[in-house]
């Protein structure tokens, strides 16, 4: 299999259960980032903390990590 061939193959078969945690852990953080509840106002700062280091990361996960790997691998 050629190198391009997979790394479509592999982000196709890695998204779902990617998105899946990272939209999971978000949805149950929001409330929290929100304000919502008795005491959030103290530990709404780590939770939207988290949340952007979530969104970072799947974000290289899914696209920079792939392409610096294209970009930097010479062998075809």
């Amino acid at each position: 299999m050629k190198k391009t061939e997979a790394l479509l193959a592999a982000g196709r078969a890695r998204l779902r259960p990617i998105l899946m945690t990272t939209l999971t852990t978000v949805l149950g953080l929001l409330p929290l980032a929100l304000g919502i509840g008795e005491g959030a106002e103290i530990r709404s700062p780590m939770a939207v903390t988290v949340i952007g280091g979530l969104a970072v990361s799947t974000l290289l996960t899914l696209v920079v990590i792939p392409v610096v790997y294209s970009v930097l691998d010479r062998k075809e």
